[in-house]
């Protein structure tokens, strides 16, 4: 029995459904998967003309094709675009419904086009249908007879039949080619994180970056722009063509131009046909070394901060590919990264450099050494002074070189606070075994992310040169003066006794004025000799019960006159029971008049000066207060030192031995000295003397 016209028809169908269904799902490239689709509609429907656009699911256009007669045009997704924007695909995507058109010449849908015209192809038949997978439009079909009325509803129906078979299959070809794309992409990333950060060389970094991208997108040209340090234009740096562009040190103002436009808004653009494009920076179009087609910018950024671009110009294909800006801005983010890097490392070399300059020219002798007290590494001049080779000093410890007062340093420079340098003196061991005596600053410093000790040596042979000529030229002088001296004072005092109380005004003036600079320089040579033999140990022995008061009576006495010449006021402001103290009296007596002149010297004309005391516990507190400028915080450690003087280019004069003495008589005594000053609030010299037991 022969089968009826019904069942034929519906056997051909099926055969159809499966002969589709069995090409659709054979071939995975998208390009493939559309050409069959078209082709097989076609040919079904006697389709003259015909086009496929697939879009991603935020419905924009990503591939597309054309069929006209039996050429086929791929790569025609910008030609399509213009339809799924006011053509008769867009028409069939907006309202998710197949649309059929028996005559174009009078359907709104569809986009007239030059090609239209009467007098050229006129009138046409069209239809179009939506590719739907789950309620979700993947793409358009569209198929063109050039006469009109010639698509039925048989056709269109039949044509739905294809593009739901063709939806899956072209979804799938579309997520595969994502996801081949999406591996190709990080591919291309990981190569270009790998190859970019193997080096810290900016230049090479630079060079790495334009080879990756080359390789990538492969294109004719890749240059790299950075932003200068002012944040106001864009310098060429590098690029694949060298100098025979005439790209390297060109420079774009932020937000002119396509480079400028990406570096001022961090965002990359793609321009596929660079000659027409209105917003395409015109810098390029005047040179004419470089003829660019098409041109890809990402920005370059480091810490989320643009600090630079990337081009890449001229496609060798032709085209860019879907992903290139997505590379491009891919290894922009890895490539400004490893020129942040490779910038500080730049940095950090140049500073070492600086440093190892500084630490290696220097006048002064330095060492580092580790915590336990091996030399890590010496400069020249600490070579010269020790007279070892580098060599042989970094085989050695720093107390090879000289002893280390550990009372000072502490056990394993435990003394040490950070922040803070420790000074102490000691000799130098040399290679040709001389001692020299050296000055050391010892402070912890950090090198190479770990914390060493850094030694600085000073050599003070002749600081102690001059010490011993200065001491040897007191001790002269003491005893030379020390007979005349006593003469002097003989005579002075044979006249005095001799001069009649109402003797002539003037000439006792005068016999005064011997007097008190004889007992000034009595107590200049006693002090001198108090010095002396309290800085070689010796006790101080004439020790009695002494008024605190009476001492300050007599010193207070002795320098008022030279107050009086500079109308300063000297205050006693001593508790008249001031307990007594045990001392020796003309010792003490000495100190205060020391530093009653010192208040004088420094105190401004019209100054006051106080003199006061206190008990504290079994001690008494003394003091000096003056009106001075004060003295400088670091000034204030040394100045009890011998030879010490404030502004010593200034008019006060002296040998800077006064404070010194109060320092060794007081300490000789069991006492302290000290001083409380702040700048331009004057000063306050304190010392404290043991009361006398009753």
């Amino acid at each position: 029995m022969q089968p009826n016209g019904e069942e034929t028809t519906t056997r051909a169908s099926l055969d159809l459904l499966y002969s589709i269904s069995r090409e659709l799902t054979s071939a995975l490239d998208l390009g493939k998967v559309l050409q069959r689709v078209l082709t097989l509609s076609m040919s079904n429907v006697g389709a003259v003309n015909g086009s496929i656009i697939v879009m991603d699911e935020s419905g924009n256009p990503i591939e597309g094709i054309i069929c006209v007669g039996d050429k086929m045009i791929e790569n025609a997704t910008e030609q399509l675009t213009e339809t799924l924007k006011g053509g008769l695909a867009g028409w069939v995507v907006r309202n998710q419904q197949e649309a059929l058109i028996s005559d174009t010449s009078s359907d709104e849908r569809w986009l007239r086009r030059p090609d239209d015209e009467e007098g050229r192809t006129g009138a046409k038949s069209a239809v179009s249908v939506p590719l739907v997978v789950r309620d979700q439009i993947v793409g358009v079909l569209t198929l063109v007879h050039p006469s009109p009325n010639f698509f039925t509803l048989a056709h269109l129906d039949l044509i739905q039949t294809i593009a739901d078979q063709a939806g899956i299959a072209v979804l799938n070809a579309r997520l595969y080619e994502e996801s081949i794309r999406r591996a190709r992409v990080m591919t291309a990333l990981a190569e270009s994180a790998s190859v970019i950060t193997a080096s810290l060389d900016l230049d090479e970094v630079l060079q790495r970056i334009l080879a990756q991208i080359s390789d990538a997108l492969l294109v004719e040209v890749v240059s790299l722009a950075l932003i200068d340090p002012q944040g106001e234009n864009l310098t060429f740096q590098a690029s694949s063509a060298g100098t025979t562009k005439g790209l390297i040190g060109y420079r774009v103002k932020l937000g002119e131009g396509l480079a400028g436009r990406v570096a001022k808004e961090g965002k990359g653009e793609v321009i596929p046909d660079a000659s027409d494009h209105e917003r395409f920076s015109q810098e390029y179009e005047r040179n004419p070394k470089l003829d660019i087609h098409a041109i890809a910018c990402a920005p370059l950024k480091s810490r989320g901060v643009v600090i630079g671009i990337l081009e890449a110009i001229n496609p060798i294909e032709g085209r860019f590919d879907p992903d290139a800006l997505e590379v491009l801005t891919g290894i922009g983010s890895l490539a400004g990264t490893a020129i942040d890097h490779a910038r500080l490392f730049e940095q950090l070399q140049a500073t070492h450099q600086r440093y190892l300059e500084l630490f290696q020219d220097s006048i002064e002798s330095f060492l580092i050494s580790d915590w336990q007290g091996n030399i890590l590494e010496v400069n020249r001049q600490a070579e010269l002074i020790s007279g070892y080779e580098k060599a042989d000093l970094l085989t050695k410890s720093i107390d090879q070189l000289f002893s280390i007062d550990q009372e000072k340093i502490g056990s394993e420079f435990s003394n040490l606070i950070p922040g803070e340098t420790l000074t102490t003196e000691s000799e130098l061991s040399t290679k040709y075994g001389e001692e020299i005596p050296v000055h050391i600053y010892i402070r912890a410093v950090t090198v190479d992310d770990g914390t060493n000790l850094q030694w600085l040596i000073r050599d003070i042979r002749e600081r102690k040169n001059l010490d011993r000529l200065r001491e040897d030229l007191i001790s002269m002088v003491y005893h030379d003066l020390r007979s005349p001296l006593s003469n002097v004072v003989s005579s002075l005092d044979v006249f005095n006794a001799m001069l009649p109380q109402d003797g002539d005004p003037a000439f006792r003036s005068l016999l005064n004025i011997a007097l008190r600079s004889t007992e000034r320089i009595q107590r200049l040579t006693n002090s001198l000799l108090d010095m002396s033999r309290l800085e070689s140990g010796q006790p101080v022995v004439n020790l009695f019960s002494t008024s605190p008061l009476l001492l300050a009576v007599d010193a207070v006495e002795a320098v008022s006159p030279v107050a009086e010449t500079k109308n300063q006021i000297i205050k006693l402001t001593m508790p008249t029971d001031t307990p007594s103290v045990l001392v020796d009296g003309d010792m003490i007596r000495r100190v205060l008049i020391n530093l009653l002149e010192n208040a004088v010297k420094y105190s401004p004309a019209g100054g006051e000066i106080t003199l006061g005391a206190d008990t504290e516990a079994d001690l008494a507190k003394i003091w000096v207060q003056d009106t001075g400028p004060g003295i400088p915080p670091l000034e204030q450690d040394h100045i009890f030192d011998k030879f010490t003087r404030l502004n010593p280019e200034g008019s006060q004069k002296g040998f800077g031995l006064g404070l010194a003495y109060c320092r060794l008589a007081i300490e000789g005594h069991g006492g302290q000295i000290w001083i409380e000053s702040d700048p331009a609030q004057g000063s306050r010299f304190c010392f404290t003397l043991p009361l006398a037991k009753n």
